[in-house]
């Protein structure tokens, strides 16, 4: 039963940044949204109602979508944006527990919380998925082997779910945006194994990765693709988000490989030997 008159949308990830913001406008075109966070804070004031949720764990997910549905009974929007990073540091320089913890929240939660909801959207026989994913699951960023490994296999996998789920009346997208002036890189864990081989680079990879941070879009251009994504009749199958993505996707299409491994390195300050 359909207990709400506009569309319902879940927005994981939603207390601050990219997820704040796609919560309020998506309010602002009429949803009904939930957004959610490990630990929200009752005390804000908020245009969208706040549940708690570690998409790291199955008993926590599937309580959220049961009580979503016994609240509004529909989920017709998902939008999968609860992630973290890894601070810069050489791929060996990670242990094998926190790659694959990383892959646990930015990879396998979008894969729990998607399995979740999928049941009632192929009941209501509609629904978008919508996933945020990065520049960096086209184009790999050296010191960050591991985040952009999540990207990339969360590119495939939206693809491939498409095409799954179109005949059902359910579309998936994933958005790629660039570097975002969000507080991704806050919660970022430090390498376990930190080595003095990488150490000179690390820190000045961490300078470089500063720079490009204080140039960086406002997350708005992200929420406003995914309110697009959402919206078309006819979504694509990937959107880029900002100016700079879109200048990145282009070079990554149309450059020869080993030119655009050239500039990706000049881009960055890398040595080339």
């Amino acid at each position: 039963m359909n207990k709400n008159k506009g569309p319902v949308a879940l927005v994981t990830g939603a207390s601050s940044g990219i997820g704040l913001i796609t919560a309020q406008k998506l309010v602002a075109a009429g949803y009904r949204v939930y957004g959610t966070s490990r630990r929200p804070t009752p005390a804000q004031q908020r245009s969208f109602e706040m549940l708690p949720l570690d998409v790291d764990k199955d008993e926590s997910v599937a309580g959220l979508v049961n009580q979503i549905i016994g609240s509004a009974g529909r989920i017709d929007l998902l939008v999968n944006n609860a992630g973290r990073g890894l601070s810069p540091a050489g791929a060996e320089e990670f242990s094998l527990d926190q790659a694959q913890s990383i892959f646990n929240t930015n990879f396998f939660g979008v894969v729990r919380t998607t399995n979740a909801v999928l049941p009632h959207m192929r009941s209501q026989e509609s629904g978008r998925i919508v996933n945020i994913g990065s520049v960096l699951g086209f184009m790999p960023m050296p010191y960050m082997a591991f985040y952009s490994a999540t990207k990339y296999a969360l590119r495939g996998y939206s693809e491939s779910l498409d095409h799954e789920l179109r005949y059902m009346g359910i579309r998936v997208s994933v958005i790629e945006p660039a570097f975002m002036k969000t507080a991704i890189e806050v919660n970022s864990a430090q390498a376990e194994f930190q080595m003095d081989e990488y150490q000179d680079i690390r820190t000045a990879f961490e300078g470089r990765l500063a720079e490009m941070l204080d140039s960086a879009e406002d997350p708005s251009v992200v929420a406003n693709v995914i309110l697009k994504a959402a919206q078309e009749p006819n979504p694509r199958l990937a959107y880029t988000a900002g100016t700079a993505a879109a200048r990145l996707k282009i070079m990554s299409t149309v450059l020869p490989s080993r030119f655009l491994d050239t500039g990706i390195r000049k881009h960055l300050r890398l040595r080339t030997r």
